[in-house]
């Protein structure tokens, strides 16, 4: 089923994240899996967004996420 707000990408990463998390041992590691996880959003739902909107999204959420894990 394909995601049709940004509100609900940032649920389905982060649900996808905790769900995929067990093992994961740093920040760095977790960010990694958050990156993971972003590129098969965009991969399957790319075409429920406007050109670029999708993408840009994710960037800026992924952005904030290196900031939170990794202090980058």
């Amino acid at each position: 089923m394909p995601i049709r707000t940004l509100a609900e990408v940032a649920v389905r990463l982060e649900e996808a994240v905790k769900a995929l998390s067990s093992g994961v041992d740093t920040p760095s590691e977790l960010y990694e899996r958050y990156e993971m996880i972003a590129i098969e959003i965009l991969d399957s739902n790319f075409d429920s967004f406007p050109d670029g909107v999708l993408e840009e999204f994710l960037r800026d959420y992924l952005s904030l996420k290196e900031k939170l894990l990794i202090g980058q």
